[in-house]
């Protein structure tokens, strides 16, 4: 006799596998390996050098609840714009604790987007480029163009839901859930986003592998 699941007992068997196989990754403690502290970032990345050491405030730490963070400002000579450095590491997402998409927060400060899509960039040590979110925002006349991703020890993800279910599949895999975000924000001098996008292509190429180095292996 040959049994054939319905539809729905197909959903529901899903659901059923789903929900033994998060059971049984809640029930083992989780092991990161150490990192290094953010603030231990170099002050030099390539030909950008830190400007400025900023801080995140309190009210801002409630709400991310991320378990490290940094924010910094570069300067190249080759190019006008200050370069806005901001990540947020988090050791495990067990807790309710994850990573805050920009998009949801800059709003919040008075910025509109304007232009919103994704990038594909070339770093050091990938033989295939990484994807990120690539989007302009604007207050009153001024523009800025941010760029974020998500970072799991080698992995890059552009796409928040893509980094969540990585981190069901990590938890399952790896018994590990740790993660962080990365952004990275150029002024929009004279309109000219291109410039930006350059400036903001250089930086990354150049703290790629420096910010690996300070995220759990």
């Amino acid at each position: 006799m040959k049994f054939t699941l319905t539809r729905a007992g197909q959903i529901l068997s899903v659901i059923l596998i789903a929900q033994a196989a998060a059971f049984y990754g809640l029930s083992r403690a989780e092991v990161v390996p150490p990192s290094p502290p953010l603030s231990s970032l170099a002050k030099a990345l390539g030909n950008w050098t830190t400007v400025q050491e900023g801080v995140v405030e309190k009210e801002v730490q409630d709400i991310l609840k991320a378990d490290d963070t940094m924010t910094r400002s570069f300067v190249s000579p080759k190019y006008q714009a200050h370069v806005g450095l901001f990540i947020a590491a988090f050791r495990s997402q067990r807790n309710g604790k994850a990573p805050h998409s920009p998009k949801n927060c800059l709003p919040g400060s008075g910025w509109v987007q304007n232009e919103q899509g994704f990038a594909t960039l070339q770093v050091p040590g990938r033989a295939e480029p990484i994807e990120v979110n690539r989007y302009v925002v604007q207050k009153g006349e001024a523009k800025s163009l941010v760029v974020y991703w998500y970072q799991s020890r080698d992995r890059v993800v552009a796409s928040e839901y893509s980094a969540k279910g990585y981190v069901v599949l990590d938890s399952l895999r790896d018994n590990r859930t740790d993660s962080a975000l990365v952004r990275v924000i150029v002024p929009v001098i004279n309109n000219d986003t291109d410039k930006a996008m350059a400036a903001a292509t250089d930086f990354i190429q150049s703290a790629f592998t420096p910010i690996r180095r300070q995220l759990p292996a």
